[in-house]
C-alpha cells in the first residue's frame, strides 16, 4: 500500500498533522523536497511513530537530519507485511534513486577467495565474483593482499600448481617455479596423482582453519617416511611444519569456534566516520578494511552502522555472527540477513571475552584508519594553498587534470588524462585516448588532439570543468593546449606546463604558466611542486600503461594473425606453449610443429614468415 501526502492543498508540509494519519505498521517513507527530488528514504517497525519523531520538537536530531527536514515538502509511504521486507525495500530504493540525505557506501561487495579448481590437479588461485559448486572456496579476504600472502605460503608450504589451464596442458619443461621450489610439476609428471592429491586436501585444511588436525597428520607421515628411512620425504615435511608453526604464532585473532564472525566497528573524528570490518573465518583472521560513508558525519554512527550492514550483506555472504560497536535495531536485520528460517544469524553489541577485545580492537583500527585519512586530507590541502599562493592564482584549486602522451618511435600512441579532486587522484575518471589520425611522434598535434576531444566532449554533455590543466611538456606542447581549448570555446582556465629542467632531476622542474607566458621553478621543497609531481607522475603512469597494452596487442596481431592458415585456436595455442610472440618467433620448425593442430607444412610457413 503506498501513501503520499495532500501536497497540493498545503503552502508548506505539515510533518505533525501527516504523522496522525499513519499507520502503526511496518513499511518504508520517503521524504522528498523540491521538485519531488528524493532526499531521504527509511524505514520503520511503526510508521506512525518513526515520521512523527522527525517533527517533535524534543527530537534529538543530528545536523544532517534538522537541514533534511527543512527541505521537506512531501512524504510517502508504503506498508511491508514485515520488518525484514521493509529493509529489503529500503535497501532496494536507496541503492536506485540514492537520496541525497542518506547514508551511502561505495558498492563494493565483491571480495576475493582463495580458490582450489575441481581439476585433476587442482589449481591454486584468487578469484572474485559468484562461486560455482564444482570448486573449493577459502574465504573471503577483506582485500587481494591477504590472498596473495595466503597463496604465496600455500606455494611454498604445499607446492601447487597456480599457472593458468592452457599453459598447463602444453607445457613440456617445467617452469621456474618448479626451479625454485614453489611447484611440484605436475605439468610434466615429477609428482604422482595420488601425492599431489593428499597435498590438496592439506591445503584446504590448513585454510579451513584445521591446523591442528594437519599437523598431527603431517608428524604422523613425518614419522612413517622416517620409520621407514626415506629421509628426504620426511625432511620435506618436516619443513612443511616448520613453515605452519611459524604462520601459527603471527595468528593474532584465534577461536575454537568455527563458522564465520564480522566484527563491525564505527568511530568518528573531526566530522568524519570510519565503518572497520574485520572478518574472521574459521578462527583466522582474514583481514581488516575501512568504508568511509557518504553522507555521515559525528553523531550519525548508529546509522552508519545499519546503513553498512544493510548495504553489505545485501547480496554478500552473511557469518553466523555479527559483533556491533553500536546497538541498532535489530528486528530489522536478523530475520532478513537469514534468509531463510532454518538459519540463526547472531547480532550483539554488547560481547563478552574474547569477542569484546576483538571489537576493540575494530574500534582502534577504525579511529586510526579516520586520523591518517585527515592528516593526508590536510597535508593535501596544504599542497593546493601552496600551489595556489605559488602561481598567484584567484580563487581555490580544486580540480586539476592532467595530460601526457607516451609511444615508442611514434608507434601506439597513447594519451592520458588523469583527475584530482576534493584532496586525492579519482581514478574512476582517469581516461585514455588512442591518439591514430596524426603522424607518429607529433606529441604537439597529439596535445591537440587530445585536449580538444576531452574538453569538446565536457562541455557538450555538461561535465565538470577543472580549474586548473596540467600538460607534461614545454612550450610547444602548451602552446597546442591553448589552441585546442580556444577552438573548443574553453576559456577561464589555468594552463600550465610541466616541463623537465636542464639536469631533468625531480624538483628542477620548470613551470610555463599560459596566461602570462613565465616561466617559474619552485623548488624541490615546495609542496605545491609535490602536488604536481604527484599528479603528473599519476599521468605518466597512466599513459605508460596503456601505450604498452596497445603496442603488445597491436604486435601480436601483427605478426601472428596476418599468416594464413592461423586462426584464433591455433594462435591462442602458440601462445600458451610457448608464452608470447617473441618466443614463438626465437622456436625452430621441430618445435612449432609439436603444438596441436600445427602440421610440418604449417610450422614451416610460420617460421618464415616470422624471420
Amino acid at each position: 500500500m503506498i501513501t503520499k501526502s495532500n501536497k497540493k492543498q498545503k503552502l508548506s508540509f505539515d510533518g505533525k498533522a501527516f504523522s496522525k494519519t499513519l499507520p502503526e505498521l511496518p513499511g518504508v517513507y520517503r521524504m522528498t523536497g523540491e521538485g519531488e527530488a528524493v532526499l531521504y528514504i527509511g524505514k520503520a517497525i511503526s510508521l506512525k511513530k518513526r515520521v512523527s519523531s522527525y517533527f517533535r520538537e524534543s527530537s534529538n536530531l543530528s545536523p544532517r537530519i534538522r537541514l533534511m527536514i527543512a527541505q521537506v515538502k512531501d512524504i510517502e509511504i508504503t506498508v511491508t507485511r514485515s520488518e525484514s521486507e521493509a529493509l529489503i525495500l529500503e535497501n532496494s530504493l536507496i541503492k536506485s534513486l540514492k537520496p541525497k540525505y542518506n547514508i551511502l557506501f561505495r558498492d563494493d561487495k565483491s571480495y576475493p577467495y582463495v580458490v582450489l579448481t575441481h581439476h585433476k590437479f587442482p589449481k591454486l588461485g584468487s578469484y572474485r565474483g559468484s562461486l560455482a559448486k564444482r570448486h573449493q572456496y577459502f574465504g573471503p579476504f577483506t582485500n587481494t593482499y591477504a590472498v596473495r600472502d595466503s597463496i604465496s605460503l600455500l606455494q611454498k608450504v604445499f607446492k601447487l600448481r597456480t599457472c593458468e589451464d592452457s599453459v598447463f596442458t602444453n607445457r613440456s619443461r617445467p617452469c621456474l617455479l618448479f626451479q625454485i621450489q614453489r611447484c611440484s610439476g605436475p605439468c610434466v609428471k615429477a609428482i604422482n596423482d595420488d601425492q599431489y592429491q593428499i597435498e590438496v586436501k592439506n591445503a584446504a585444511m590448513f585454510l579451513n582453519g584445521k591446523e591442528n588436525e594437519l599437523m598431527q597428520t603431517l608428524e604422523h607421515s613425518m614419522t612413517h617416511f622416517s620409520m621407514a628411512q626415506e629421509y628426504e620425504k620426511a625432511a620435506e615435511i618436516r619443513d612443511q611444519i616448520r613453515s605452519l608453526s611459524r604462520v601459527r604464532e603471527t595468528q593474532f585473532v584465534t577461536t575454537k569456534r568455527e563458522g564465520g564472525i564480522d566484527v563491525i566497528a564505527a568511530s568518528s573524528h573531526e566530522g568524519v566516520i570510519g565503518i572497520n570490518l574485520t572478518m574472521i573465518r574459521n578462527g583466522a583472521h582474514r583481514g581488516d578494511k575501512v568504508f568511509f560513508p557518504q553522507h555521515a558525519t559525528v553523531g550519525d554512527e548508529v546509522e552508519a552502522i545499519e546503513a553498512f550492514v544493510a548495504q553489505h550483506y545485501e547480496s554478500g555472504e552473511v557469518p553466523e555472527e555479527i559483533l556491533l560497536s553500536h546497538a541498532i535495531q535489530e528486528k530489522f536485520f536478523t530475520n532478513a540477513l537469514a534468509g531463510d528460517k532454518t538459519r540463526k544469524i547472531k547480532i550483539t553489541s554488547n560481547p563478552l571475552g574474547e569477542r569484546r577485545v576483538w571489537l576493540a580492537m575494530a574500534t582502534k583500527n577504525a579511529r586510526v584508519a579516520i586520523e591518517t585519512r585527515l592528516q593526508s586530507r590536510e597535508a593535501q590541502s596544504e599542497r593546493a594553498l601552496s600551489l595556489q599562493h605559488e602561481l598567484s592564482l584567484e580563487g581555490a584549486i580544486s580540480r586539476i587534470e592532467c595530460f601526457d602522451i607516451s609511444h615508442m618511435m611514434g608507434e601506439a600512441t597513447v594519451a592520458s588524462c588523469v583527475v584530482y579532486d576534493e584532496g586525492k587522484m579519482q581514478s574512476s575518471e582517469y581516461r585514455r585516448f588512442n591518439i591514430d589520425e596524426i603522424k607518429g611522434g607529433d606529441d604537439y598535434a597529439a596535445i591537440k588532439n587530445v585536449v580538444t576531444r576531452r574538453y569538446k566532449r565536457a562541455i557538450e554533455n555538461g561535465g565538470r570543468l577543472p580549474d586548473l590543466i596540467l600538460i607534461d611538456g614545454g612550450k610547444g606542447q602548451v602552446s597546442a593546449a591553448q589552441e585546442a581549448l580556444l577552438d573548443v570555446g574553453f576559456s577561464g582556465v589555468y594552463l600550465v606546463g610541466v616541463a623537465k629542467g636542464e639536469e631533468r632531476k625531480a624538483g628542477k622542474e620548470q613551470l610555463i604558466l599560459a596566461w602570462t607566458g613565465e616561466i617559474l621553478s619552485l623548488g624541490e621543497r615546495s609542496p605545491g611542486l609535490h602536488l604536481i609531481q604527484q599528479i603528473r607522475d599519476e599521468a605518466h603512469r597512466f599513459a605508460i600503461q596503456g601505450h604498452r597494452k596497445r603496442r603488445a596487442k597491436k604486435r601480436n596481431r601483427s605478426s601472428l594473425e596476418d599468416i594464413e592458415g592461423i586462426g584464433a585456436k591455433r594462435r591462442q595455442r602458440l601462445l600458451a606453449q610457448f608464452g608470447g610472440v617473441r618466443e614463438v618467433s626465437a622456436a625452430s620448425v621441430d618445435e612449432i610443429a609439436k603444438v596441436d593442430g600445427i602440421s610440418r607444412k604449417l610450422a614451416e610457413l610460420i617460421y618464415k614468415q616470422l624471420h
